[in-house]
């Protein structure tokens, strides 16, 4: 099994990722205490997604987030680098639109899609700040953009606890659930050295094709959801 390091290689990241596929949903349920549900329904709420609009779902895995975003009746479609993650979801979603694609370098025309979203894949991507230019670069004119990604717990004793559970804790609990626990390794040091709240409004809006750049804290911090809208 493959482990990504922290300089995050696409064909790293992306056999990682293959690894995992098999059990990867149940594991982040478990790992999460079932709170990737409510994240993902939160994700769908800020996109504020209409009937007949299209969404984008970047790193989307197994498609269990852009099933989500199919709710809203929205077109969604997703794209995820990891061939492992996308065959692991057309035998489980196979109304679900999936294909391959980098978040560096996405499959679609310029101003395609009236929204985008990335959840918890941004983090992996080698240069966020391209990654940034990238989903801009599809989405239209006053579209909205969404990152649903682990952040800063805002009170110290719960942070406490947080980080003692995803240093220690976390490993164990994916050794008993997970295809390839090793992965769960990085999983646990990438959230760590990951910007928090202000600094990663700061590098959407540095990006340069984001305004109204804004966040709100899930569970505590532990997870924020990161809205923004084309310039």
């Amino acid at each position: 099994m493959t482990r990504a390091d922290l300089d995050k290689q696409p064909h790293e990241v992306a056999e990682m990722f293959d690894g995992v596929a098999k059990r990867y949903d149940l594991t982040n349920t478990v790992l999460s205490f079932g709170q990737d549900r409510f994240w993902r329904r939160a994700t769908r709420a800020a996109l504020g997604l209409r009937p007949g609009e299209r969404v984008l779902d970047v790193g989307a895995g197994t498609g269990v987030s852009t099933d989500e975003l199919g709710r809203s009746g929205a077109f969604a479609v997703g794209a995820d680098l990891s061939t492992g993650m996308l065959r692991a979801g057309h035998r489980a979603r196979p109304h679900v639109p999936l294909l391959a694609g980098d978040a560096l370098k996405l499959p679609f025309a310029d101003g395609v899609f009236d929204a985008v979203t990335i959840s918890f894949a941004l983090r992996n991507v080698v240069d966020t700040g391209a990654a940034l230019r990238e989903l801009a670069r599809v989405t239209r004119p006053g579209g909205r953009l969404v990152v649903c990604e682990f952040s800063r717990p805002t009170n110290p004793a719960f942070r406490t606890v947080y980080l003692n559970y995803l240093m220690r804790s976390l490993p164990v609990v994916a050794r008993g659930v997970s295809s390839n626990p090793d992965a769960y390794v990085y999983l646990a040091e990438s959230i760590q050295v990951w910007p928090d709240q202000a600094a990663l409004a700061a590098r959407i809006a540095e990006a340069g094709l984001w305004q109204r750049v804004g966040w709100r804290n899930l569970t505590g911090g532990v997870a924020a959801l990161h809205r923004a809208t084309r310039v």
